[in-house]
């Protein structure tokens, strides 16, 4: 039997980076699923789709293709019709309107059943904001990882900062503010940690204590 470990929480928690690092060093395979609502909400922005329940939405869906890939390291790519868009889709614009576009029960219904296919082929380390709850609700391992919205911004700060981008402190806490509210009141599938998962806060933790955490977490709930 495959394991899953569910790996929740709000946007900027560091969710990807460590879950990433942990799946490689216990041979799992790391599933994005913020990476496929992402490419979405590309799909739509590139139509000129507003990201809300509706017909044009559901045409969308009957339109595109979305695929997980992942080469012989583990490493994941996120395709759309084809086209490697890993690396379209990792920008504030892109985090807003897959909050939005993940607020779209079609959309969920869309992406439901290869996230969990993902989980009967493989050990998965699967995270987003509803994995414990919605997608792998019988997944062994829960844990909902969370930081300060402050701790959070620093972080993403950091990281577009290294990329080259002109972005604002300000701006990036507001967003991440913002989409903890939208994400946790959201009528379908609203962010809040599963009964029995596990609460990770890292807001003094540093990424490889972080990354450590975790795994211990895994090994001793295997």
């Amino acid at each position: 039997m495959y394991i899953s470990v569910a790996l929740d929480g709000p946007a900027g928690a560091g969710k990807s980076t460590i879950a990433k690092r942990a799946a490689k060093e216990l041979d799992y395979i790391y599933v994005d699923t913020g990476a496929l609502y992402r490419t979405i909400g590309l799909a739509a922005s590139r139509k000129g789709v507003e990201p809300v329940a509706s017909k044009e939405v559901n045409n969308l869906l009957d339109e595109i293709k979305v695929d997980l890939t992942f080469n012989e390291n583990g490493d994941q790519a996120v395709l759309l019709n084809g086209e490697d868009v890993s690396g379209l889709i990792r920008t504030p614009e892109a985090s807003m309107m897959a909050s939005k576009i993940s607020a779209i029960p079609s959309v969920r219904a869309y992406l439901l059943d290869l996230q969990r296919n993902m989980a009967k082929t493989h050990n998965v380390i699967m995270d987003g904001r509803d994995i414990g709850t919605v997608v792998l609700p019988n997944a062994q391992i829960k844990i909902f990882l969370t930081a300060s919205p402050e701790a959070r911004a620093t972080r993403r700060y950091k990281e577009l900062c290294e990329k080259g981008m002109d972005v604002k402190y300000e701006d990036i806490l507001q967003d991440v503010i913002t989409r903890d509210y939208n994400d946790s009141h959201r009528e379908t599938a609203p962010l809040k940690p599963a009964d029995d998962s596990i609460l990770v806060d890292t807001t003094e933790l540093d990424f490889e204590q972080s990354v450590q955490k975790i795994i211990s977490i895994i090994k001793e709930n295997i």
